[in-house]
């Protein structure tokens, strides 16, 4: 199958839609939705993982500390590692005296005390060990400066435009900084890849080296349908909280950062929430591999390729507006010959009411060869008759 780069599939979907994108990722709809809460926040962000849509949001591209919020992308790394094979869950892991004696909140690993990479996900999600990011990172990096090489160019390859990573645990650093959509997007990646894994963050308690420590989350406590992720803090950043909730089989993420108080941030990302579930629906457009139309060329062997989704297309809209929804495919002009399975070759746009509301890349179903000299005439012909 030809994989297309994500950038060859931003400039196409920017040839074809000039102002979808920013509708998208913008907070306007159709309907009249009543203004998001005004909660005790810098600035955050509510999201539809299923769709990718924000819904709400405060200031979130603005570049902030995260705290104990990059530990997201220490554990993402850890649970692409498990799912690669280069880690395992049994595994022993080796203390350094660095990740020993690394200061903050920890789960209290030491150099002689046996330790393994389940119990050291449990330390850096439940309680946010800054000891277990540091282990972690040796263990897949070698060193915790190797390691934030490969942070930073994971958060380059997976779009997130800013943020830049100093350490692998979010003690304050000059040029530590992330933003509130970023640490949505990262949450969204984590949610669909490793979902095997989620269940890590909504324990209440861990205990290791006989020390029982709760989950920092409180609305892992308030709230049943909240099962994660990450909380963060510190005098910089202020309280973050990244929660994610399913209710009526949705899931959305509220990421707040920078609020006064930990109840505080808790209040802000409930109020989201709430706000979310109570005005918005997420609606299955298509599901994975829907054929919504063809792609009809005389240079290609056939000459009619079927074109639909790559995955389930989901669209999150006002309430009452899933009957306005209309979806149109945007082929982009002329495809080279050949075309493969899998390969972009447009754009579906969903609109209500002309409002743009979501998009996916329309990509080929079929493969379809380079037709010859006879062939092409005989298209040709075809396209005549």
């Amino acid at each position: 199958m030809k994989k297309q780069s994500p950038k060859f599939v931003a400039t196409l979907v920017r040839s074809l839609l000039p102002l979808a994108l920013a509708a998208f990722h913008g907070t306007a709809v159709a309907s009249a939705v009543p203004p998001a809460p005004d909660v005790d926040a810098r600035s955050y962000v509510l999201m539809d993982t299923a769709s990718g849509r924000v819904l709400a949001a405060k200031a979130e591209n603005q570049r902030l500390e995260p705290a104990s919020l990059t530990k997201l992308m220490t554990v993402y790394l850890a649970f692409d590692g498990l799912q690669r094979g280069t880690l395992k869950l049994d595994e022993t892991v080796a203390v350094s005296p660095e990740a020993w004696k690394t200061g903050g909140s920890r789960m209290f690993i030491q150099p002689l005390l046996p330790v393994n990479v389940e119990q050291l996900i449990q330390g850096l999600v439940v309680v946010s060990g800054n000891d277990a990011a540091v282990a972690l990172a040796e263990t897949m990096g070698g060193s915790t400066d190797s390691f934030v090489q490969i942070m930073n160019r994971t958060a380059q390859q997976l779009g997130l435009k800013n943020t830049h990573y100093v350490d692998v645990n979010g003690l304050p650093q000059a040029e530590h900084y992330s933003s509130a959509y970023d640490l949505a997007l990262l949450s969204r990646d984590i949610i669909a890849r490793f979902p095997q894994y989620l269940h890590y963050f909504g324990e209440k308690t861990f205990t290791y080296n006989k020390i029982t420590q709760r989950n920092w989350n409180p609305l892992v406590f308030s709230d049943p349908t909240v099962d994660g992720l990450k909380t963060g803090h510190t005098d910089e950043a202020g309280f973050c909280l990244d929660a994610t909730a399913v209710r009526q089989n949705r899931r959305l993420v509220a990421l707040v950062m920078g609020s006064s108080t930990r109840s505080a941030s808790a209040s802000a990302a409930e109020a989201l929430l709430n706000f979310g579930y109570r005005n918005f629906e997420t609606d299955l457009i298509y599901p994975a591999s829907q054929r919504v139309g063809s792609l009809n060329d005389v240079r290609l062997n056939p000459m009619t390729v079927p074109v639909g989704t790559a995955g389930a297309f989901y669209a999150a809209l006002p309430v009452g507006d899933r009957s306005r929804l209309r979806t149109n495919l945007m082929l982009a002009p002329e495809p080279k010959a050949p075309v493969a399975r899998g390969q972009v070759v447009g754009t579906i746009v969903a609109t209500v009411d002309g409002a743009v509301v979501a998009t996916v890349p329309a990509v080929a179903l079929a493969a379809a060869a380079e037709a010859g000299v006879f062939k092409r005439a005989w298209n040709r012909l075809q396209t005549w008759l």
